[in-house]
């Protein structure tokens, strides 16, 4: 489910960056440009994954090397590559710089590592690289994650308790921690409340997306505003969710305007995206082409992450899964238009392909794709002349 790559990293400060010139960008012309980072691993699940774009085109992301080790790097708009670990962060296979997950326009970077005990914690990497902890009050041996954060420096994070629910929590400029819940969230295992990843899980007012797992294991959206109140809300598609498999409403991604963007599936076990209006009234989103079978859809994110990118303009971008179970990116316009593509050199068998993360405020959307031969790679894709920035 959504956040089964949750985690990690941390302490400190310390950083081994590196600027590295990229092999390039193919062509100033070319409308999506891929790219790795160097010492990135190219076994298959190995690779650069690209999750994050601010202004300007500046891209943040990780890379997992040849020995399964996680790394942070930072992309500049001219291709040159600034890589990065965290002090603490533990140095064998599936542990380091798990998760990049938030970027300021001011090139701060927040995420977090898994240490040398599988301990996870949440991280602030700042302009000059310096690097502060995050953990949040009350997390118990699992830790801290942080998942997203505003051009302000309000951080959404969430943490495990002792008993191993998810619990949200904000992290101010000043150095504040607030935790909330929505009021039905699980106290059990696994269930609770889940702070959406990436720039779009938290906008420039503070208002913060995510869902909860409730008591029969059943998703549902929520919205924190500043002032603390939680609305919690159901797509009414979900409304045939199964109890205890992990079904239901999701939230991935939230503009200025509060439109919350996100996606939901029930018996069925298709996947839909939505649009949630401020009235709380629904758009369900279905892209052609996405596939009807189990598993498949608008937004699928099984066995994968979920993310989603949503801009200012209330621009989206997410992929879809066809009937072949291959992903492909689109963008869908606030005027709904809807725009699909690939990554050149994509693969097309099943779990491989296309996946969007995250788009900017002029439309510029970064991401990953998986090739033939399930090595990953990072994308940019220009937006050119297309409706999706702001104009």
């Amino acid at each position: 489910m959504k956040r089964l790559r949750t985690g990690l990293l941390i302490i400190l400060t310390c950083f081994a960056s590196i600027a590295w010139p990229q092999a390039g960008p193919r062509g100033t012309k070319d409308k999506i440009i891929t790219f790795d980072v160097p010492g990135a691993g190219t076994a298959a699940g190995q690779g650069t994954f690209a999750y994050n774009i601010v202004e300007g085109d500046w891209v943040a992301g990780d890379y997992v090397d040849s020995h399964w080790v996680y790394h942070g790097f930072l992309r500049a708009p001219d291709g040159k590559i600034t890589k990065f670990d965290v002090p603490g962060m533990g140095t064998s296979a599936g542990q380091g710089t798990i998760e990049i997950f938030g970027l300021t326009p001011s090139l701060e970077i927040v995420g977090s590592y898994a240490d040398e005990n599988n301990a996870y914690h949440g991280f602030k990497r700042d302009f000059f690289g310096r690097v502060s902890t995050i953990n949040c009050p009350g997390a118990g041996p699992g830790g801290t994650a942080a998942e997203s954060v505003n051009p302000a420096g309000m951080i959404s994070a969430m943490f495990l308790d002792v008993n191993g629910a998810w619990h949200g929590c904000i992290v101010y400029p000043d150095g504040t921690f607030v935790d909330y819940d929505p009021p039905d969230a699980g106290i059990a295992s696994a269930q609770g409340t889940y702070a959406t990843p990436l720039t779009a899980g938290i906008n420039t007012e503070g208002e913060i997306v995510g869902e909860y797992l409730d008591s029969n294991y059943v998703f549902h959206g929520y919205l924190r505003r500043p002032n603390g109140e939680i609305t919690e809300y159901s797509n009414p598609g979900a409304s045939s969710a199964i109890p205890g498999d992990w079904q239901g409403t999701q939230a991935l991604g939230i503009d200025p305007a509060g439109e919350i963007w996100g996606e939901y599936y029930g018996a069925d076990y298709v996947y839909h995206g939505y649009l949630r209006s401020r009235d709380g009234s629904f758009t369900e989103i279905d892209v052609p082409g996405a596939g009807t079978g189990t598993f498949q859809g608008t937004d699928a994110c099984w066995p994968i992450t979920c993310f989603g990118g949503m801009n200012p303009a209330g621009t989206v971008t997410q992929s879809y899964l066809d009937n072949k179970y291959t992903y492909h990116g689109f963008l869908r316009t606030r005027d709904g238009e809807i725009i699909k593509f690939d990554a050149p050199n994509a693969g097309t068998g099943a779990w491989q392909g296309t996946q969007p993360a995250s788009i900017n405020p002029e439309g510029t959307i970064t991401g990953y794709y998986t090739d033939a031969n399930n090595v990953v790679h990072g994308f940019v894709r220009r937006a050119d002349d297309e409706k999706g920035g702001l104009q």
